[in-house]
């Protein structure tokens, strides 16, 4: 991967970007969807959510037996959708929500995103679809681990295994950071916040929380978003 993650500085935040509760997924206002530009294939958004995809698996396919048993096996991509359509793809039967992105979980596997959500979140800087990107491949993670290494908070540990995924995807060299983009990513996790604090299974957590979380994997990698007692017992 040579595109770089060139994350620019956070403009004022005028759109509210709302999470929605009870599921893997993000959802952004309809005022922010209405002025979205049509979609280019080759586009700034379109490359950078390749370099995410392309640095975040890379991470993965290199990273997986240092960590984990098993042979590491990478979600499928489906990409870019259009909730609005009716032909939008379908998830256990249900077709995907609009304006949101998704991890599909466990037979169908594959991760998905609604381009209006992810151009109404470049607007602020291109670290908004690096960090869905992220955000969703946690999820796919998450599936493939032992009921044990996986915890309750399952929107926080998928916050901390991006921040562990894009931290090192960056100390490979597949992804690149410049000047503010760490500041950038953790701007994009207030927007996607939810109001309360992490009470169940289907809360994404306030916008403290969800940046704690991503900050956790960024500076412990992956060993830090695994339960405690599991990780004690792996460095015993």
């Amino acid at each position: 991967m040579t595109h770089q993650l060139r994350m620019r500085v956070c403009a004022a935040l005028t759109t509210a970007l709302l999470t929605v509760s009870g599921g893997y997924a993000y959802g952004i206002g309809d005022e922010a969807s209405r002025t979205l530009p049509a979609t280019e294939p080759n586009d700034e958004v379109t490359q950078d959510i390749e370099s995410a995809v392309q640095g975040v698996d890379a991470f993965w396919r290199e990273h997986w037996s240092d960590f984990f048993t098993g042979v590491y096996v990478p979600p499928t991509v489906l990409g870019a959708y259009d909730g609005a359509s009716p032909n939008a793809p379908t998830c256990g039967g249900e077709p995907l929500v609009d304006d949101n992105a998704v991890y599909c979980p466990p037979t169908e596997d594959y991760l998905a995103w609604d381009m209006d959500l992810m151009r109404s979140g470049y607007r602020f800087g291109d670290g908004f679809v690096y960090l869905v990107v992220a955000h969703e491949w946690g999820h796919a993670i998450q599936n493939r681990l032992d009921v044990r290494l996986r915890t309750i908070d399952s929107e926080l540990q998928a916050d901390c295994l991006a921040g562990a995924e894009l931290e090192g995807a960056a100390r490979d060299g597949t992804i690149v950071f410049e000047p503010g983009d760490v500041d950038e990513l953790r701007t994009a996790l207030v927007l996607v916040a939810d109001e309360t604090p992490w009470t169940n299974v289907g809360d994404h957590g306030n916008a403290t929380e969800r940046v704690d979380a991503f900050t956790k994997g960024q500076q412990q990698g992956v060993e830090g978003c695994l339960p405690s007692a599991v990780a004690d017992d792996a460095e015993s």
